[in-house]
């Protein structure tokens, strides 16, 4: 059974609007990316550390903090 023109139309328009999203949230994520790596540059690194290492670290004291909040519940 052949696809009517409304289907196929409705693809395409499908096909643009996925596309056409797919940018905006590649464009978003990269320019929010780049602010963070900013930030983190200016406000969070300590002497001589760079920006991948900082949130290395900052990551890493943020899951201790958490399990340290997750011991003290448990008692």
């Amino acid at each position: 059974m052949a696809k009517s023109k409304l289907i196929k139309a409705n693809e395409k328009i499908a096909e643009k609007v996925t596309g056409a999203f797919g940018k905006v949230q590649d464009s978003v994520v990269g320019g929010y990316g780049k602010i963070e790596d900013k930030f983190v540059d200016q406000y969070l690194t300590k002497d001589g550390e760079s920006i991948a290492d900082a949130k290395a670290r900052l990551k890493q004291e943020q899951a201790d903090r958490k399990a340290k909040q997750d011991l003290h519940k448990e008692y």
